[in-house]
């Protein structure tokens, strides 16, 4: 009789659960696979979940990046598209994904050895790309990012089996503590976050708008705060914030008159593809999560 191994990472239960501590590395291959970061560095990683690097780029590519956002902001297909994500309420974009398939210029970019050997060396193994997009938040009306983990989500509603995937963000604009800026609990990537309740039919339609499902529990957020702290980014356009797939983050609402942008990647190792969903949920579309055959970014 076959037997189904159970899921070391349950979560969308119908009772509280403790959190469950991480069982997998956080730096993969002790960072010898390649040459980014400096010792000190991957110690910063591999405690906290996350690294701030500033001065990544220089204003003029910046400036390049903002212009060629703009440029796709402006494409008429865009409109009712379902990557194309609006905010709620209104029809203000606040999210639009799989950007790297419509710029040559951000195509580039995640080939970029300043982002992919990070990557690389972080994983410990070579990469590919499970997501793109960019991320608006304008002055006055840009709205909050509730806390989540990524890999919460991914592992649920996609299938991505373990802790081996880490997002790369590149600031287009300033951000300070006034503008909603990427806010992160230090080692809580070392916690995998049990959440309640069923995951509903085609979720990511109302999640990627507003998340109800997926989301910590107050109990628990306190936990987390209360034994690592809480970090908001401030850098400067141009900055590069690389963050574990399991570290705890959101931002808050932007009431300030300064707008927050940012291109967002997702590199996941070639070693930890996409399996079925969990709980017999339908896959999502590919846009969130690529499923297709999987190939090594060059660079």
């Amino acid at each position: 009789m076959m037997t189904v191994a159970t899921d070391y990472y349950r979560s969308r239960v119908a009772t509280p659960m403790a959190l469950i501590p991480r069982v997998e590395p956080v730096v993969y291959a002790r960072g010898s696979y390649a040459q980014a970061l400096s010792a000190e560095q991957l110690r910063s990683y591999e405690e906290n979940g996350f690294l701030v690097m500033h001065d990544v780029f220089d204003a003029a590519e910046v400036q390049r990046y903002k212009q060629e956002l703009q440029r796709l902001l402006q494409l008429p297909e865009l409109v009712g598209q379902p990557d194309t994500i609006t905010e709620p309420g209104s029809d203000a974009i606040r999210s639009l994904f799989k950007v790297h398939e419509r710029s040559e210029l951000v195509r580039n970019l995640i080939q970029d050895p300043r982002l992919l050997q990070v990557a690389r060396q972080i994983l410990g193994s070579e990469v590919y790309l499970h997501q793109s997009r960019a991320n608006f938040k304008p002055g006055f009306t840009g709205k909050a990012f509730y806390w989540h983990s990524d890999f919460e989500t991914w592992h649920v509603e996609d299938g991505m089996p373990s802790m081996r995937a880490l997002s790369c963000s590149v600031l287009l604009t300033d951000n300070n503590a006034c503008n909603g800026s990427l806010m992160l609990v230090p080692g809580s990537h070392r916690y995998f976050v049990p959440c309640l309740g069923e995951t509903p039919e085609q979720h990511h339609k109302q999640s990627l708008k507003k998340q109800e499902y997926g989301v910590p529990s107050q109990e628990h957020l306190t936990q987390l705060v209360d034994e690592g702290g809480l970090v908001t980014v401030e850098a400067k356009a141009g900055s590069v914030i690389f963050f574990d797939c399991n570290t705890m983050h959101g931002s808050a609402n932007n009431i300030s008159p300064w707008a927050r942008s940012n291109l967002f990647m997702v590199f996941n190792s070639v070693d930890n593809a996409l399996q079925s969903p969990k709980y017999g949920l339908e896959p999502r579309p590919d846009f969130l999560g690529y499923r297709g055959a999987i190939t090594p970014i060059a660079g």
